[in-house]
């Protein structure tokens, strides 16, 4: 008897401000190799809210919470670039550790890959939400934007470089890290290979 592979299926965290040369890519090689996107974003206690991208050319709605969102139904995370992780980390009222809605479930799915559960992906400078919690990103190996790196070596990170310069992409374990949204081809074709490791 032949077995039945199941599609694979991926959560992206959006907000305003997306980068939306990466959501296009999302859009167009996930699906084509097989694995479904879903995008996630705090509503604020609406059904659902509109974004739009940096530069205004494409909107998305999206209807799922991050938190109402179980991290058991996919394979794996992907932080977008743009300005929608700073977006996301907003919390109302300060609190020694985050709270903010979408830092929870980053927190969630970090203990499960580093228990072999899930991948995650962050690209150009969505490194932003790891750093609302330095416990989630010290010590690891990433990259990010160059105009970030201050920010996520604070948080403990060590950016990886070559001559001087963060490297385009970079994968430690199940953690894809890449730059800008010039590496996202191959920031996706790694992505899909963590998957596959799962």
């Amino acid at each position: 008897m032949r077995s039945i592979k199941l599609t694979q299926k991926i959560l992206v965290l959006i907000e305003e401000h997306y980068d939306e040369t990466e959501y296009n890519v999302f859009n167009d090689f996930f699906p084509s190799n097989g694995i479904d996107v879903e995008y996630a974003s705090y509503l604020w206690g609406n059904d659902c809210l509109t974004f739009e991208g940096n530069d205004k050319t494409s909107k998305v709605t999206v209807s799922k919470c991050v938190s109402q969102t179980n991290l058991n139904d996919y394979q794996g995370l992907i932080l977008i670039g743009g300005y929608a992780m700073d977006r996301l980390r907003y919390e109302e009222t300060c609190s020694e550790v985050s709270q903010a809605p979408a830092v929870v479930l980053l927190r969630k799915a970090v203990a499960l890959m580093d228990q072999g559960s899930i991948a995650i992906g962050t690209i150009c400078h969505s490194l932003w939400l790891f750093c609302a919690d330095p416990n989630l990103i010290q010590g690891r190996e990433v990259t990010c934007a160059h105009n970030i790196i201050c920010d996520v070596e604070n948080a403990g990170a060590k950016v990886i470089k070559q001559s001087g310069v963060n490297v385009e992409l970079h994968q430690q374990g199940l953690l894809v890290t890449g730059k800008h949204p010039g590496c996202v081809d191959v920031f996706v074709s790694a992505f899909k290979n963590a998957l596959n490791k799962l």
